[in-house]
């Protein structure tokens, strides 16, 4: 049976952060959906980037910063090994939304401006400035690892490239973790820390980018519960 996600490691997408225990590799072939994500190995500081490095990241940007929208399905693992899933949907820069499904009464959304957290069937909702999340890594109009202030670390594997990012949010001190493909520059995974060294690992699949998004699919009613 499926855990429901609790409402924190459901803040993991986009706030705070909560643990997935890792396997050896992402490998999350686009045919063969997702399996529990990687942890990355140690880094240098962006300071001390090798050329290698430098190039890789480069590429990353050079790929990432051509993709305006991206759709696709996600799998979430929390603290406690407990696993969620549905589809996204973004749009760069500041809009992303994701649809959990069933059991999972959770509805996350990015209008560019605020990020808000909805529980359907509590009729909750929790309204955060996207500027204070981790999600404006992820969602902002341009992009540059190899020159973005909070890199604190880049590794280099046979398959992936992962980055973290340091930063401050609204919960306090966090750490983002990116990994992409190596060959494609794809995103694969991102991986939340919150400050008490909770993870949220979200890996996506089966993504399409850069075709149209309905634009209705970020819109937040900050009056009541669809």
């Amino acid at each position: 049976m499926t855990r429901l996600p609790t409402r924190r490691a459901a803040l993991g997408l986009s706030l705070a952060g909560l643990c997935a225990a890792a396997l050896p590799t992402l490998a999350l072939a686009q045919a063969k959906g997702p399996t529990r994500p990687a942890t990355p190995g140690a880094g240098v500081k962006p300071g001390g980037l090798t050329p290698q490095q430098r190039d890789a990241l480069a590429s990353i940007n050079r790929y990432f910063n051509a993709i305006r929208t991206m759709s696709g399905e996600f799998v979430q693992f929390g603290p406690d090994g407990d696993k969620a899933e549905g589809e996204f949907y973004m749009m760069r820069p500041g809009k992303i939304r994701f649809i959990y499904a069933k059991p999972s009464n959770l509805d996350i959304i990015s209008d560019g401006i605020d990020v808000i957290v909805r529980n359907i069937k509590q009729q909750t909702q929790d309204l955060y400035p996207l500027s204070k999340t981790p999600l404006r890594f992820l969602l902002a109009d341009h992009i540059d690892l190899t020159s973005e202030a909070n890199v604190t670390s880049v590794s280099l594997e046979p398959d992936l490239i992962s980055v973290v990012l340091e930063q401050s949010t609204v919960f306090g001190d966090g750490r983002l973790t990116m990994v992409f493909d190596r060959k494609s520059n794809d995103l694969r995974q991102w991986t939340v820390t919150d400050a008490q060294g909770y993870d949220t690992a979200v890996a996506i699949y089966n993504v399409t980018p850069n075709q149209p998004v309905d634009e209705k699919l970020f819109k937040i009613d900050r009056t009541i519960i669809r």
